[in-house]
């Protein structure tokens, strides 16, 4: 699945080096997205054309939220869950965000 995933981005990269394709979304578009929480409908929802692997491979898109999202919440919530039960007396201040 990842050497699926890393082949369909570079073919992807090749294509836009090539001036083949062109992504159908700014960098500030992504921005602005990312800020309303809702990068799916401009990532996701453009031109069949295009890859996503989202749409072209569920099993894939399942795989990456699984590995980079679940399972580094769960990481971090452990760290985060055994610093205060380790230090209960101190303070500690903590600051997530995507990655």
């Amino acid at each position: 699945q990842v050497v699926f995933a890393l082949n369909q981005t570079l073919l992807q990269q090749e294509s836009l080096r090539a001036g083949s394709f062109q992504i159908p979304y700014t960098t500030e578009d992504l921005i602005k997205h990312y800020n309303c929480g809702d990068l799916s409908s401009i990532i996701f929802n453009h031109d069949a054309s295009q890859v996503s692997l989202a749409t072209a491979a569920p099993e894939i898109d399942s795989y990456f939220r699984q590995e980079l999202i679940y399972k580094r919440n769960e990481r971090m919530g452990r760290r985060v869950k055994d610093l205060l039960e380790e230090y209960p007396d101190k303070s500690f201040f903590f600051a997530f965000g995507v990655g």
